[in-house]
């Protein structure tokens, strides 16, 4: 990967198309967004793949991100509490949190900030 310094944000070229990096949301993705974007859709990938070879179909899959930063330590997060909002027919909520576990386990995001960011996960399951 290449990055080009422009002068209000980073550029790159990637396969599916430019990606544009700002500290300032006028300018681009603020790297905060990036991180929890990238385990938000790399837990949210895994865990659907998990479901779907257990042929457990979902109607929707959402997934909501709450934040806590620091701003006594360069506003680093601290914290990730996820809620996978499920919805579907006859889902069993002891075998989605077993997935869930398991997705957990081979999310690489999730697995990369293991001991600096604390990711909480829950289910919720909508009728």
């Amino acid at each position: 990967m290449k990055f080009y310094f422009k002068e209000n944000n980073v550029q790159t070229e990637l396969e599916y198309g430019e990606l544009v990096i700002s500290g300032n949301e006028e300018y681009g993705f603020r790297p905060f967004q990036l991180m929890v974007s990238s385990i938000v859709s790399c837990s949210g990938s895994v865990f659907k793949q998990i479901l779907s070879k257990q042929r457990i179909e979902l109607e929707s899959l959402e997934i909501t991100a709450d934040v806590k930063r620091n701003p006594e330590e360069a506003n680093r997060i601290e914290q990730i509490d996820l809620t996978f909002i499920v919805k579907g027919s006859a889902l069993n909520q002891v075998k989605l949190d077993k997935s869930l576990a398991i997705a957990r386990k081979n999310c690489a995001m999730v697995r990369s900030v293991e001991g600096s960011i604390e990711i909480n996960e829950v289910i919720q399951i909508e009728a």
